[in-house]
C-alpha cells in the first residue's frame, strides 16, 4: 500500500509539475475583461504561481496597471531601508477618481461631526498583502486581484467600484518579500518536489519572514518605529478606512482562518459592534470559500488584543480589521495533512478572501459606514465626559525620550500641548520642554486610553501576543493626570530640544549621561580618538549638580587643538540634541575634575552574535538601534564563522536569545576571550546557556507547575496561562550602580516575557537592578509567576578573569520602542570595566 501511495503522489506531483495554471484558475467565471490592460504575464514574464514574485516585478506589475487603466491612480509614499518603494493603488471607479479629494473629505468629515449622510458615500477598504515576506501568497494573489479591479468588465464591478474606494498596498514588506522569493525561486525544481523536507521549504537564517533589521513589521502598526510602518499610518489616518485587511500565512497542515478570533480574547476597548459586524462579514468569506470547495475555520484561534497588530489596530481606530491566515505552501508544492498543498492553490484562496471582502463591503456598506461614524461620536462624547483632563509626561534630563513618544503621538494625530511653566505633580518635575500634556477631551481619546491605560485584570489568561504596550512606561517617562489649565500652546511644530557647547573652554567639557543619544555623541568623541572619563560619584561644578555617569573630555592634552575640540564637540552636540557644559577649573563641590573617581573610556569594539539557534528579531533590534539611532558599527558575526574569527577585534560580544549557544570549542574560545578582558552582554536562554557551561553561576528560581483539577481538554489553556507573553513590572535601582548611570530615578518600568527568575544575591550592591516585591505595571501574569518574580532580579554580572558577563533574563531593546531601557544595554557597553 505504501508503494502504491508513493506511486500515486509521484505521479499527481509531476502531472502538476507539467500543467500550467493560467488566470482562468484564480478569476470569476462569467466576466468578461477589457482586453486593454496587460496581464499580470505579459509584465512579470510568468504566469501567476509559477514562481514566487520578486517585488521589483510586482511593482513593475502596478505601474503598468496604473498607466493602462482609469481605475487606478499609484502613489510612492517612502522608501524601505533597502530603498525599495512603498506603493499603494487607489482602485474606484473613473467618475470617483475625479472627485477623489471630495470623497475623502467628506469621508474624514463624518468622523467629525454629530451627523453624517451614509446613503450615497463609498465605502473606504484598504487591502494589505503579505507584512511577513516568507507568507507569499498575499502579495502573489495582489496580482490577481489588481488585474480583476482593473480588467472586469460588466455592471456587477461598476457598480462595486461607484461604491467602494480600494486602497491596494500589494506589498507590506517589500525587503522580506523579496529575500524570501529569491530563495524559494533558486530552490526550485522543475519537477516540483512536495516533500518537506527539501531545502526549498527550509529557509536560512534569518528568513524571509521581517523586514531589513529583521523587525517583525506587524507588530509595529501602534509603535509606528520603522519606514513601511509610518507610510501605511499616514494613509491609515489620512483616509480611516472602513475596513482594513491583512493577508497572512501559517502552518502547512492547516486550512483558513479568517477573523473573528477567540471572542474573550478581543482587547475591551473594542466596541462589541465591532466583532458583530466582523462576524457578518465573515458569512461573505464562508460563502465564498464553500463555493470553490477550500476548508477553514473561524473564532477557534487568534486574537483582537494587541492594538499594533494590522488585523487589530483598526478596531481601536473606527475601523473593522481582518486577518486572514492561509496554510503556506512555503515553496511552489508541500505534502500536508490536507493533501497537496500548491502554491496557486494559497494564492486563489487570498484572492478568494480579498475579494469576498470587497462584496462584503459592498452588501453591508451603510450599515460599516454608520458604525464608523458613531464610534468616533461616542468617542468625542466620552471624551466631552473627560472635561479638562490631561495626561503630563515627561522627564526632567531627557528632552529626546519625550520628544520620540510625543512623535508616536503626532503621526497617531493625537493632540498634545507644551506645557505653559513648569511644574511638579507627584513628587515629580516637568519641565518646560521636556514635557507634554495631552487633553484627554479629543476625537482619538479611545486611542490615547489605549497608549496609556495600565491594565492587569483580563478575561482571559491566553494572549497571541503582549498583553502590554503602555507607552510612559515603555519610554520610562514620569506621567500623570492633570488639568489643561497646564497647557501651553498646542504643539504642531515638533522639534528636537536644540543642543550645543555652552561656551569655549581651555580647561574641561561636561556632559551628564541622562539624554537618550548620549551614546551617539560619546562614541563620536572615542571614535575621533579624543579622551573621555565617566564618574563614578556625583558633584557640583559652576553651580550645577552633576549626574552618576557624567562624561568630562579634557581640552588639554588631546590630539587637535583647544579650537578644534570646542568646534567638533559643539557639531556633535548639536547633532545629538545635548548640551555641553565648559568649565574653567577642575575644582568642584564633591570629586574633582582629576580624581581618580573618573574612569578612562575606551572605544567600544562590538560584535552581534547573529546565525542559527539566534533570535533574529532580537538581534535586529539590536543592530537597528546601533545602526540608526546611535552611528555605532558592530559587526555580525555568524555562529557558523566564530571558530574562524578573530576576536582580539572586540572588546564587547552580544548574545541575545539563543536556543543552543555554541559548541563546546565555539564555548572554550569565548570563555578565553572573557578572560582576557572581553566584555559578553546576554539575553534571555542565552542566561540558560551561560550556567550549563559555568560561565556564569546564576541562581534560578525554581517554579513547580502541578495541575489539579485540569482536564485534558484544558491541559493547553493551563500551559498557556503560564506563560508572561508581554507585560510590564517594575524594579528598584541602585543609581550608583554603572549599569544604571543616566537614570533620573530610583524605579524603572522593565518589559519581560521570560520565565526566568534570577534569586537575589546576598550581597545587595550585587542587585543594582530587583523587581518590588509587588512588581506589577500593566499586563498579564498568572498568581504563581507573580510570586516568583517577587524580589528576584532581572540582571546578573559576573567576572570571568579580566573580563565580565552582564547577562539580562529579557529583552531591554524590544521591538524598537522601548526607549525607557536602551541605557541600559549602552551602560554595559561603554562602562563595562566598571562593573
Amino acid at each position: 500500500m505504501q508503494r502504491i501511495a508513493l506511486i500515486l503522489l509521484l505521479a499527481t506531483t509531476n502531472l502538476f509539475s507539467q500543467s500550467k495554471i493560467d488566470l482562468s484558475y484564480y478569476l470569476p467565471q462569467n466576466v468578461g475583461y477589457n482586453p486593454s490592460i496587460p496581464t499580470p504575464q505579459s509584465v512579470i514574464g510568468h504566469n501567476v504561481g509559477d514562481w514566487h514574485i520578486t517585488h521589483d516585478k510586482l511593482a513593475e506589475y502596478m505601474k503598468a496597471l496604473a498607466l493602462a487603466s482609469d481605475r487606478i491612480s499609484i502613489e510612492n509614499r517612502g522608501k524601505t531601508f533597502e530603498d525599495r518603494p512603498l506603493l499603494l493603488l487607489t482602485i474606484t471607479s473613473p467618475e470617483n477618481h475625479q472627485n477623489i479629494e471630495t470623497i475623502q473629505t467628506e469621508h474624514i468629515a463624518a468622523t467629525e461631526t454629530n451627523t453624517a449622510n451614509s446613503a450615497e458615500r463609498p465605502i473606504v477598504v484598504y487591502q494589505g498583502f503579505s507584512i511577513h515576506g516568507n507568507e507569499p501568497s498575499g502579495s502573489n494573489a495582489a496580482l490577481v486581484m489588481a488585474y480583476y479591479l482593473a480588467a472586469a468588465e460588466g455592471s456587477e464591478i461598476d457598480d462595486l467600484l461607484k461604491h467602494t474606494v480600494i486602497l491596494f498596498d500589494p506589498s507590506l514588506n517589500p525587503d522580506g518579500l523579496q529575500r524570501f522569493a529569491y530563495w524559494a525561486n533558486t530552490n526550485k525544481n522543475i519537477n516540483l518536489n512536495p516533500d518537506p523536507n527539501d531545502r526549498e521549504y527550509r529557509e536560512v537564517w534569518p528568513g524571509g519572514r521581517t523586514n531589513h533589521y529583521w523587525f517583525d513589521m506587524n507588530r509595529d502598526w501602534l509603535p509606528v518605529q520603522l519606514p513601511e510602518s509610518r507610510a501605511r499610518i499616514e494613509t491609515f489616518h489620512n483616509w480611516l478606512p472602513n475596513i482594513l485587511t491583512d493577508h497572512h500565512e501559517m502552518g502547512t497542515n492547516s486550512s483558513f482562518f479568517f477573523q473573528p478570533g477567540i471572542p474573550s480574547r478581543t482587547h475591551p476597548l473594542t466596541p462589541k459592534l465591532n466583532q458583530e459586524l466582523t462576524k457578518g462579514i465573515a458569512n461573505y468569506h464562508a460563502k465564498a470559500f464553500d463555493k470553490i470547495g477550500s476548508l477553514y475555520y473561524s473564532e477557534e484561534s487568534f486574537d483582537d488584543f494587541y492594538y499594533g497588530k494590522g488585523s487589530t489596530f483598526p478596531d481601536i481606530n473606527g475601523s473593522i480589521g481582518i486577518l486572514f491566515e492561509q496554510a503556506s505552501s512555503r515553496g511552489h508544492i508541500q505534502e500536508s495533512d490536507n493533501g497537496l498543498l500548491t502554491f496557486p492553490f494559497t494564492i486563489r484562496n487570498q484572492f478568494t478572501a480579498a475579494l469576498s471582502t470587497l462584496d462584503a463591503a459592498y452588501n453591508m456598506r451603510k450599515e460599516i459606514l454608520d458604525y464608523q461614524h458613531n464610534f468616533y461620536k461616542n468617542a468625542r462624547n466620552e471624551g466631552s465626559r473627560e472635561g479638562n483632563k490631561a495626561i503630563v509626561f515627561g522627564d526632567e534630563k531627557d528632552a529626546a525620550k519625550t520628544y520620540h513618544l510625543a512623535e508616536i503621538l503626532k503621526r497617531h494625530r493625537i493632540k498634545f500641548h507644551d506645557i505653559k511653566s513648569d511644574l511638579t505633580l507627584n513628587g515629580k518635575n516637568y519641565k518646560k520642554g521636556y514635557s507634554y500634556i495631552v487633553p484627554k477631551n479629543q476625537k482619538n481619546t479611545r486611542l490615547i486610553n489605549a497608549m496609556f491605560e495600565k491594565r492587569t485584570t483580563f478575561q482571559d489568561s491566553l494572549f497571541y501576543d503582549v498583553s502590554a504596550w503602555t507607552f510612559p512606561l515603555a519610554f520610562n517617562l514620569d506621567y500623570t493626570t492633570t488639568s489643561t489649565a497646564n497647557a501651553g500652546e498646542q504643539v504642531t511644530d515638533l522639534q528636537h530640544l536644540k543642543g550645543g557647547v555652552d561656551a569655549k573652554s581651555e580647561y574641561a567639557y561636561l556632559f551628564e549621561w541622562n539624554e537618550y543619544y548620549a551614546p551617539k555623541l560619546l562614541n563620536a568623541i572615542l571614535k575621533k580618538g579624543l579622551r573621555a572619563k565617566v564618574s563614578l560619584k556625583t558633584f557640583k561644578a559652576n553651580g550645577k549638580s552633576y549626574d552618576y555617569g557624567t562624561i568630562m573630555i579634557p581640552a588639554k592634552n588631546q590630539d587637535i587643538t583647544t579650537s578644534e575640540v570646542y568646534t567638533f564637540l559643539n557639531d556633535l552636540a548639536q547633532e545629538s540634541y545635548i548640551k555641553i557644559d565648559a568649565v574653567t577649573t577642575g575644582l568642584t563641590d564633591g570629586i574633582d575634575l582629576g580624581s581618580r573617581n573618573f574612569r578612562a573610556l575606551e572605544l567600544p569594539k562590538i560584535a552581534i552574535l547573529v546565525g542559527d539557534g539566534i533570535t533574529s528579531s532580537d538581534a535586529g533590534e539590536i543592530w537597528h538601534l546601533f545602526d540608526t539611532r546611535y552611528d555605532i558599527i558592530a559587526t555580525k558575526l555568524d555562529t557558523k564563522n566564530f571558530r574562524r574569527a578573530d576576536l582580539s577585534r572586540y572588546n564587547t560580544i552580544i548574545m541575545v536569545n539563543s536556543s543552543s549557544g555554541l559548541n563546546e570549542s565555539d564555548t572554550k574560545k569565548l570563555k578565553t576571550w572573557i578572560q582576557d578582558g572581553g566584555t559578553l552582554v546576554a539575553y534571555r536562554n542565552a542566561l540558560r546557556y551561560l550556567n550549563s557551561k559555568e560561565l556564569l553561576k546564576i541562581d534560578f528560581k525554581k517554579n513547580k507547575l502541578v495541575a489539579k483539577n485540569i482536564s485534558f481538554e484544558e491541559r493547553g489553556d493551563f500551559r498557556g496561562a503560564q506563560v508572561i507573553g508581554g507585560a510590564i513590572f517594575e524594579t528598584q535601582l541602585d543609581r550608583s550602580h554603572p549599569i544604571n548611570f543616566g537614570y533620573n530615578n530610583n524605579k524603572l518600568a522593565m518589559f519581560r516575557n521570560t520565565t526566568l527568575f534570577i534569586n537575589a544575591d546576598k550581597n545587595s550592591y550585587n542587585n543594582p537592578i530587583q523587581y518590588t516585591k509587588n512588581p506589577l505595571l500593566s499586563g498579564y501574569i498568572s498568581d504563581k509567576n507573580l510570586d516568583s518574580i517577587s524580589s528576584t532580579v532581572p540582571l546578573k554580572i559576573g567576572g570571568v578573569g579580566r573580563g565580565h558577563i552582564i547577562a539580562f533574563t529579557d529583552n531591554t531593546n524590544f521591538r524598537a520602542f522601548w526607549y525607557g531601557t536602551n541605557k541600559l544595554l549602552m551602560n554595559a557597553i561603554f562602562f563595562r570595566d566598571e562593573m
